[in-house]
């Protein structure tokens, strides 16, 4: 089976997100970024306390809600419709940025452009072409306790978004620990860029293939289906 020709019956979006929800521990303050991290909160257990962050001035958003039971006045800093759990509370976005700016998050969920075999993060504008802004990325990168990737591991191009060194606009340096794509699960060390995980159907031969920055084992790679 070659690249791209994966059989599955869920999208590679949800694929990625439901590994991701895998990262969550009970009781942990998580900001998701717009994108692939939204779907996050969909695949998280119900007997699981976490509280999603956002920076609009939410802290406790829930799962998407069901198509028709959108609530117009209820949405997270992407504009993207939202439930709540109970324990949510609302403020102003000056707390919510200070809650970022304190350190106070757990973990931070972004989407990429490009990330580096060191963690550089780039996910905030591309030369040339018009971008809503930086939103609270930056800060975000920096400051919460640990940073996760979600992304496709390849652009539309065809070109690995996993790299050596980032070409666009770093929104931080060295700041992700973890990355998830549509083909592998991967961490950065102080040492390198580790495969800990291939998707199923991919090989690990496949994903080192696939992406330009260099890959390291360090004993068995997992398979995530």
């Amino acid at each position: 089976m070659g690249l791209g020709e994966v059989n599955r019956t869920e999208t590679y979006r949800e694929r990625i997100a439901r590994r991701a929800a895998q990262e969550i521990e009970d009781g942990m303050i998580i900001n998701l970024g717009i994108g692939i991290p939204t779907l996050v909160a969909d695949f998280i257990p119900p007997e699981k306390r976490v509280m999603f962050h956002a920076e609009n001035g939410i802290l406790g958003t829930g799962p998407s809600p069901a198509k028709g039971e959108e609530n117009p006045m209820l949405c997270n800093a992407g504009g993207f419709p939202v439930t709540l759990v109970k324990g949510a509370s609302f403020f102003d976005s000056a707390t919510a940025f200070a809650i970022i700016r304190r350190g106070l998050l757990d973990m931070t969920i972004l989407g990429v452009l490009e990330v580096s075999q060191r963690g550089d993060i780039a996910n905030w504008i591309v030369p040339g072409k018009r971008v809503p802004g930086m939103g609270g990325a930056m800060e975000l990168a920096q400051k919460a306790k640990r940073v996760m990737v979600l992304t496709t591991h390849l652009d539309k191009n065809g070109r690995s978004k996993i790299v050596r060194e980032c070409s666009l606009p770093l929104t931080a340096k060295a700041a992700a620990n973890l990355i998830i794509t549509d083909m592998a699960v991967m961490e950065v060390r102080e040492d390198g860029l580790y495969l800990r995980e291939v998707m199923e159907p991919y090989s690990v031969a496949d994903v080192i293939g696939a992406t330009e920055a260099e890959l390291k084992l360090d004993g068995d790679v997992g398979v995530f289906r």
